[in-house]
């Protein structure tokens, strides 16, 4: 009976352990996982996923996300799941992105739903790019993102989580950014202000 009890119990420390290292392997690779993140406001990138010199968690990351993230020649992405306020992007919201762009040869800014997919809508426009946008004074760039027609640059966008992907293309900021600690903070970034909400939209 005593043997029977310790095997149980070795099965049990075992099973135990299995589950709780699934667990935190899942967790570890998660879209918002931060070890190697560089997190400047509302966005985060991963300057460490290189496809080719990943660490173990980067690749991990990406083989459950599915995403193929750009090599530090290429450029880096972006990516922002909360206003500047910290509250989750909804799309029954109107969010403003207004301010200064990193330097890059070209970008592209899109708009994704809570599967990751581009956001679909009667418009088929789920992004821009920097040679498709209508810019300000002194060349500046200000877009919206809401669920109603807005004027200027507007993605359309509809009730439920979404994100935002900003993409720098031959950016000077994606070479040596994984160990200059001074040039991440001396990044900016465009703000992402959320004006008003639909009816149970936001929180």
């Amino acid at each position: 009976m005593k043997g029977f009890s310790a095997i149980a119990g070795l099965i049990y420390a075992l099973a135990l352990g299995g589950a709780l290292g699934l667990g935190l392997t899942w967790w570890a690779t998660g879209a918002d996982f931060q070890l190697g993140a560089l997190r400047l406001g509302p966005w985060t990138a991963w300057p460490l996923a290189d496809p080719l010199e990943a660490d173990r968690y980067s690749r991990a990351r990406i083989a459950r996300s599915g995403d193929l993230p750009l090599g530090p020649g290429e450029g880096l992405a972006f990516t922002a799941r909360e206003d500047s306020a910290g509250r989750a992007l909804d799309g029954a919201c109107r969010y403003r992105l207004a301010g200064i762009l990193p330097e890059a040869r070209w970008w592209t800014l899109s708009l994704y739903d809570k599967d990751g997919r581009l956001m679909r809508n009667p418009s088929d426009r789920a992004g821009f790019t920097s040679t498709a946008v209508l810019r300000g004074a002194e060349g500046a760039v200000t877009v919206s993102v809401a669920p109603d027609l807005q004027s200027g640059n507007w993605l359309p966008s509809a009730p439920g989580k979404v994100s935002l992907v900003l993409r720098l293309y031959d950016s000077p900021i994606s070479t040596g950014l994984a160990t200059d600690f001074g040039a991440r903070r001396a990044i900016a970034l465009p703000e992402i202000e959320r004006l008003s909400c639909r009816a149970g939209g936001g929180s």
